[in-house]
């Protein structure tokens, strides 16, 4: 799988379409969620022994059809050569070379700018800031294959 390194710089000036992609993320989780609990709650005080109700059937369906439109942004941001990370705060990460390895700028949604990193290993706890001058690079062709 090709793996797209970003500077700095460009992650930032992806940030205004990354930003709106991962709100309608944040937003549809928001909407899966409350048609799984419903669907749930349905399903709970449902007396049909043979199968899901007409209304289950139609909450089935919202449940479906927004976790399709999930999906669809989370491939948008890959096809932008981003990480979708985190469905809660809307966690992004974007590949990038420091000091001759490997790491992840860390971005979430209500930052303004990309400001933290983290190993490849640590995730979003490991966040540090980062530090002007540090080495943050893409890599020559800005791809590689894993």
């Amino acid at each position: 799988m090709a793996v797209k390194y970003f500077t700095l710089e460009q992650a930032n000036r992806t940030l205004p379409l990354v930003r709106r992609i991962v709100t309608d993320i944040v937003d549809e989780y928001g909407r899966w969620k409350e048609h799984v609990f419903r669907y749930e709650l349905v399903a709970a005080g449902s007396s049909a022994t043979k199968g899901e109700s007409a209304e289950q059937v139609a909450l089935r369906e919202k449940v479906d059809d927004s976790a399709q439109r999930i999906n669809n942004f989370v491939e948008e941001l890959s096809r932008i050569g981003c990480v979708f990370k985190g469905f809660e705060e809307g966690l992004v990460d974007f590949h990038a070379r420091m000091d001759d390895r490997d790491v992840l700028l860390c971005w979430k949604l209500g930052e303004e700018a990309i400001e933290y990193w983290h190993e490849m290993d640590t995730g979003f706890v490991g966040r540090q800031p980062i530090v002007r001058g540090l080495g943050v690079r893409g890599q020559g062709s800005g791809r590689r294959q894993q």
